[in-house]
């Protein structure tokens, strides 16, 4: 069960956008100046794509960037965090690529994240085709569903982002709710054991609380434990 609200991917974006793009696209992030201070244009999206409701979204994003050249070059990234499947997700992904491009005329790439549990959806192309004419449109596409062959590596990897997608992928598969209760305690645990500072288990924690929800009952259950367990490593977070 997950609520709609995309408040908290968002802000965990925000919080992190530098080791988002390092997690899930390496070779983007080693060709961006990260020593330029990049920006959310989030606002200006919006205005550009308010007239088009389609689809059940997270979260769309817009970042300027600037990449390791001798111009300095800058160009935009265009974030898309997907919670259901729809049929025209790669017609929309070009529709808003070709309008941010129409008004900032400046390179825009385009990259999506899936948090759906379905393997098979996986539309990363649009095309269209008549009369010789032809148009292709195809963007890098992540589903969170296979980092789960790598759990190993992912519970290894302080890396922020390693928590989010363990979240993602338990929210998303279990139905019981104490096996959902009992994972959700164990990253709770695994934000302490990691050594993060008081900054940064707070915005996860509310991050791990919005995707996994329980009932009342293990709700309170869980506040007790997370109490028990902050007074035994003295850290009364």
């Amino acid at each position: 069960m997950r609520r709609d609200d995309d408040s908290e991917w968002k802000e965990i974006i925000n919080n992190y956008f530098e080791r988002f793009i390092l997690f899930f696209f390496p070779h983007i992030y080693s060709d961006i100046n990260w020593s330029r201070r990049y920006r959310f244009l989030d606002k200006e999206l919006e205005k550009l794509i308010k007239e088009n409701s389609v689809g059940k979204r997270f979260v769309d994003k817009l970042v300027e960037v600037y990449l390791k050249d001798d111009r300095a070059t800058w160009l935009l990234i265009h974030i898309e965090v997907q919670g259901g499947k729809e049929p025209d997700f790669a017609k929309r992904m070009y529709v808003y690529n070709y309008r941010i491009f129409d008004r900032y005329e400046q390179e825009v790439i385009s990259l999506a994240i899936l948090t759906d549990p379905d393997q098979k959806y996986r539309p990363n192309r649009w095309k269209s085709e008549r009369w010789g004419f032809e148009n292709f449109f195809k963007f890098p596409l992540i589903k969170i569903i296979d980092y789960e062959k790598n759990w190993g590596q992912l519970e290894k990897d302080d890396n922020p982002f390693s928590i989010v997608v363990m979240a993602q992928i338990k929210a998303v598969k279990l139905k019981n709710p104490d096996d959902l209760f009992s994972w959700k305690m164990r990253f709770i645990r695994m934000l302490y054991n990691r050594g993060y500072q008081r900054r940064e288990i707070l915005n996860l924690f509310r991050f791990i609380d919005w995707i996994m929800i329980l009932p009342d009952e293990l709700e309170k259950k869980l506040i007790k434990e997370i109490c028990d367990y902050e007074e035994e490593i003295k850290m009364p977070y």
